[in-house]
């Protein structure tokens, strides 16, 4: 059949907006009185096997299993629930083309068959097909996804601790009026009595929206550190651009106080769950806290904190450990 191709790439965006494209196509496709036809490409998991190409994973088999029921069913409101953490880990490349062909059929029943899953060399390969049939508000699954959210967060914010609150504060203050809050009542005896160094990171939709710290503490109390930390990481990381008032609602938050850093002659030593590592080459230091998503093994931790710190392989360096408490 003759047609015109529009060939869309895939971003980082969090996978809701993926589905909004989705809806944008077939809103355009409406308008314009179109007849399309959606093909979403990808492969499944690569980590399926230990004989495979890119070896073994828990996550592969579990992702492939789990993506090919949903689709089965057309359940497309549940792609939007795959975290990025399990999606990683799985080693997927196709899901954010599934969920923006989801969106085309976002408020419509549809009729879908399952043609085929192979997973014989290591790598996952799906095929099913999907026809729209009558409108079905029921199936509106980014406004329901929109609603979920809204709740979730309403419950992080009624539980979240002082610390996390203050953070919180301080950056919806700074951000709306650009005034710094001033130390209020309400928090433990030990935010204004202790010093310590702190982290605080700021996440949007799963993913890091900034995070900055201090390894020792530089203001009057660990209250005082964790403000100037969260304006910090809210308009001061170079990573990303600054915070807009537009992002405040979206903005999940934690506080890492830090404890003592303590000298380690191994690697050994560390567990990249319960400390955090600092390596030192003359005078440059990288520091990585622990308990990261996405980051399991010391080897990958030493690793990142020497790239943040700027240290190639080979340099002589030094390694600390220090353990936090994480305020969520």
């Amino acid at each position: 059949i003759p047609c015109k191709i529009v060939r869309i790439g895939l971003s980082g965006m969090p996978l809701s907006e993926h589905y909004r494209l989705g809806t944008l196509i077939k809103k355009t496709a409406e308008e314009l009185g179109r007849a399309v036809c959606v093909v979403a490409s990808g492969d499944l998991s690569h980590v399926l096997k230990e004989d495979g190409p890119y070896g073994y994973k828990a996550e592969g088999p579990e992702y492939d299993k789990k993506i090919m029921d949903v689709m089965s069913r057309a359940a497309f409101g549940e792609l939007l629930e795959f975290t990025d953490d399990f999606c990683n880990k799985a080693a997927e490349c196709g899901h954010r083309s599934f969920t923006i062909m989801a969106g085309c059929f976002d408020g419509v029943s549809v009729k879908p068959e399952m043609l085929s899953y192979e997973g014989t060399f290591g790598v996952g390969y799906g095929v099913c097909t999907f026809l729209p049939r009558d409108p079905d508000s029921t199936r509106s699954f980014l406004s329901s996804h929109k609603i979920k959210n809204e709740e979730k967060m309403d419950q992080l914010k009624k539980h979240e601790s002082p610390y996390v609150h203050l953070a919180r504060e301080t950056v919806e203050r700074y951000i709306s009026a650009g005034k710094r809050i001033p130390v209020t009542e309400g928090l433990p005896e030990e935010a204004l009595s202790k010093r310590a160094g702190t982290f605080v990171t700021l996440k949007k939709f799963g993913q890091l929206r900034g995070c900055i710290g201090t390894i020792s503490p530089t203001a009057a109390n660990i209250a005082e550190e964790i403000i100037q930390n969260a304006i910090s990481a809210a308009v001061r990381d170079p990573r990303f651009p600054p915070v807009t008032a537009s992002e405040l609602k979206d903005l999940v938050y934690s506080v890492d106080v830090l404890g003592d850093t303590e000298d380690i002659g191994s690697p050994d030593q560390l567990d990249v769950k319960k400390y955090g590592v600092i390596v030192s080459s003359g005078h440059k230091r990288g520091l990585l806290l622990p308990n990261l998503d996405g980051i399991d093994t010391v080897e990958e931790q030493i690793s990142i904190a020497m790239q943040k710190a700027g240290i190639r392989k080979g340099e002589k360096t030094s390694l600390q450990r220090f353990e936090v408490v994480r305020h969520y």
